[in-house]
């Protein structure tokens, strides 16, 4: 038998001396410390170094160390809950961007189009754009090396480095009669938090906020305080839809710009007491009357949750739209050995009426190790400083709800097969502006021409709402035998309903046209043009608009006496 080296079964081997060192070298302070668990662990890192010796002397082919263990790691992390991970050395640019908004790469959005990894968006003064990249370029090779077949990760993962080291794409474009080189070299790239702020109109700003990484709270203050000096600001629409959150203490220094000193934001809980922490205001505000709502949705969480959860609470902000993600749970980062980390669920978020936002409860899973929602029956009631009554189980229900936009069939088709981005590259290559994107629109010459295009794609198909729940009551009726008595009947009613792809491209115009307004906009005028494109059009912003301006209203939803906002 060819067994590996002697040095890998003596690694193997101390593993779990190693570690037991480590972690009793950790935990000798604590006085109370549960010696039968003591000797669990000891009992299962033996066991685990053992089973890890024998895979490496006995597994039929070689094994590599580092990917089985990580293996294990992964496997072992994902039986607790979704935010708890292992981070490799090779994954710490990942890290750095989500905690302080800055890695070091080309500075550009990428996605998967069949075999190939394609250039989404550049990001605007960054290497990619600088380099001349554009939205639908498509990645062959990076320093000679080729990129087919490698997914996202894999391919963001080379683009990644070190500031100031090169790199080469070979690129495909369409138009462009051959491939060719576009040499690179990589910078610290940061990621605004507010990607755009400005006025709905000339009484009522907005700010768009997509993170919480380090300064967002300053940044948020700033861009408040230059549209309260430069215009007659009478109201505030701050957007957190999509904001999957961050750094604990920025959402304590935005709700700080609203509040007074002073104010509970939020508390941690956590088995191990020196987590159960209040975090407070500590300074004085910049506005505690300036009306303002908060935009939330799914997408809308942590720190987002204790942003908007916490203004609820303390009825500050009419928060609007649909009920946020519902992650109320506490990570903090901790080194281990080789410059890894691993991120570990500390506590719990409880917002100031007390209720804790977490959704899914990971420390009671079903037999099939699947954890669920809280249940109605362990929801439980809770007050706003003004009377009103929350709930918790699970994120910030808005005060008002608003149902999020359902899309066509066809537009969906158009959007996740990449019709429209292919359409709007196409367009930004034959035309070297448009207006600004606050005018934009998608006229009739535009339109036609996409139509055109779209007629243009041989395997453009899609099926219908009306045809999908024909195909489900043909396969019912097929498992209940009663299908030889109304095919008839059936193969009539599909007859009927088979789409006519022209017909849907005039019916679904406007929802078509807006899809394309956006994203030809950011060909042109980058993340802020989609944005400021959107506005005008967004019903949300709209009824934020309207809330703010219906003075009455919106002071009886925070002091209780309008129960039930109209939506009308």
């Amino acid at each position: 038998m060819n067994h590996k080296s002697p040095p890998f079964r003596q690694i193997a081997g101390l593993i779990s001396v190693f570690l037991m060192l480590v972690y009793f070298s950790t935990v000798t302070f604590a006085q109370e410390r549960n010696k039968n668990n003591d000797f669990e662990i000891s009992k299962n890192l033996d066991i685990f170094s053992e089973l890890y010796k024998q895979l490496d002397i006995n597994y039929v082919d070689e094994i590599s160390p580092g990917e089985l263990v990580k293996t294990g790691i992964d496997a072992m992390l994902e039986s607790l809950d979704p935010f708890t991970n292992y981070i490799p050395e090779s994954q710490i640019e990942d890290y750095k961007m989500l905690t302080t908004g800055q890695y070091g790469g080309i500075g550009a959005l990428i996605h998967k189009e069949d075999d190939y990894v394609i250039i989404s968006e550049p990001y605007e003064g960054f290497p990619a754009h600088k380099a001349g990249l554009v939205p639908g370029d498509k990645i062959l090779e990076v320093d000679g090396k080729s990129a087919k077949d490698k997914n996202t990760d894999e391919v963001s993962a080379i683009l990644k480095g070190e500031p100031g080291t090169s790199l080469t794409l070979l690129i495909e474009r369409a138009g462009t009669e051959k491939p060719f080189e576009v040499e690179l070299k990589r910078e610290n790239i940061k990621i605004d938090n507010i990607p755009y702020y400005g006025m709905l109109n000339e009484h009522i700003g907005y700010i768009k906020l997509s993170g919480f990484t380090q300064n967002a709270g300053k940044e948020v203050r700033n861009a408040f305080l230059e549209l309260k000096e430069k215009n007659n600001m009478q109201g505030l629409v701050l957007d957190l839809r999509g904001n999957g959150g961050g750094l604990l203490n920025e959402a304590v220094n935005i709700v700080n710009i609203f509040t007074d000193k002073g104010e509970l934001v939020v508390s941690t809980k956590g088995k191990d007491i020196s987590r159960n922490i209040s975090y407070y205001t500590t300074n004085q505000p910049d506005d505690t009357e300036i009306p303002l709502i908060v935009l939330v949705d799914p997408g809308s969480a942590s720190a987002s949750e204790i942003v908007s959860g916490a203004l609820q609470d303390i009825d500050r902000a009419v928060i609007l739209g649909q009920r946020t993600y519902g992650k109320g749970l506490v990570q903090n980062v901790l080194p281990l050995s080789y410059n890894s980390k691993v991120k570990v669920t500390v506590a719990k978020y409880y917002i100031p009426s007390g209720r804790c936002i977490q959704a899914i409860d990971y420390s009671h899973k079903d037999d099939e190790g699947v954890a669920h929602k809280v249940p109605d029956s362990l929801i439980s009631e809770f007050n706003t400083k003004n009377g009103r009554i929350v709930f918790d189980g699970g994120g910030i229900e808005p005060d008002i709800a608003l149902e999020p936009e359902t899309m066509s069939p066809i537009s969906m088709e158009l959007l996740t097969d990449f019709i429209i981005f292919d359409y709007a590259n196409k367009f930004a290559r034959e035309h070297d502006s448009i207006a600004p994107p606050i005018t934009f629109e998608i006229d009739d010459e535009i339109y036609n021409d996409f139509i055109i295009f779209v007629n243009g794609i041989q395997d453009f198909t899609y099926t219908t709402n009306s045809e999908k729940s024909l195909q489900k009551l043909k396969k019912v009726a097929e498992k209940e035998e009663y299908l030889d008595d109304i095919n008839a009947e059936i193969e009539a009613l599909e007859a009927k309903l088979m789409h006519n792809k022209e017909d849907d491209l005039q019916t679904q115009r406007d929802e078509i046209s807006e899809m394309l307004k956006l994203e030809i906009s950011s060909r042109f005028y980058f993340q802020k043009g989609r944005i400021i494109s959107n506005l005008k059009s967004d019903p949300e912003v709209k009824k934020a608009i309207e809330i703010i301006n219906d003075k009455k209203n919106y002071s009886g939803i925070l002091d209780g006496t309008v129960t039930k906002a109209s939506l009308d």
